[in-house]
């Protein structure tokens, strides 16, 4: 992990190779939470039982971050972003990449892209993931002032609408007593706007 999130790396790992970092520091908690190796940045599934597999691992899939499901789960949708700071790894290629998931059961398959987040001839890059009822993605994104936001694709990948704030989005969520209001976090501001549509989740 990065300083910022996590526990820094230990000497000589991957994120920490000149061990200029301390990894000690705030070591009493660690064991309750990480460990002092980082770990690649895998795409893991949960079992209800407790149990974590990898879904993805970074050749399938490098620097996984937002994702979230179709509405009937038959599709998961996966940002690829690039490296972060004074971590090692692979490069991300700064894409949404979609897989079908058959019966809400593993192996993923059908591996595509399915959008480069490319806009204006500027490559946008990407955060946090949600969809809608009608499948319609709502994609935090950073980039250029007057370009930045949120960008909505229908299931397709096709764009099909930009809400433009004047910082970059790293998470959005709907919320609201009808799911029909989007929060998004911009910089050090929380926007919410109320939409004519709602965000997917159980009825």
């Amino acid at each position: 992990a990065s300083v910022a999130e996590g526990h820094a790396d230990a000497a000589g790992g991957e994120a920490n190779p000149a061990g200029r970092i301390r990894g000690r520091v705030g070591e009493e908690l660690i064991g309750a939470v990480g460990g002092m190796r980082k770990q690649p940045d895998h795409t893991f599934r949960v079992d209800p039982s407790g149990r974590i597999d990898v879904v993805l691992t970074q050749d399938q899939l490098p620097n996984p971050n937002g994702l979230c499901f179709s509405p009937d789960f038959s599709h998961l949708y996966v940002i690829s972003t690039g490296r972060q700071s004074g971590a090692g790894g692979h490069d991300g290629d700064l894409a949404v990449h979609e897989f079908d998931l058959h019966r809400q059961e593993l192996p993923l398959s059908n591996p595509r892209l399915f959008t480069n987040m490319r806009f204006e001839g500027v490559q946008m890059i990407p955060d946090g993931l949600k969809a809608d009822i009608y499948g319609n993605l709502w994609c935090g994104v950073s980039g250029p002032l007057g370009l930045c936001g949120v960008f909505i694709f229908n299931p397709e990948g096709h764009l099909i609408g930009r809400i433009r704030l004047p910082h970059g989005v790293s998470n959005l969520t709907f919320g609201g007593p009808k799911r029909d209001w989007l929060f998004m976090c911009a910089g050090g501001a929380l926007y919410s706007l109320q939409v004519n549509t709602q965000g997917a989740g159980p009825a």
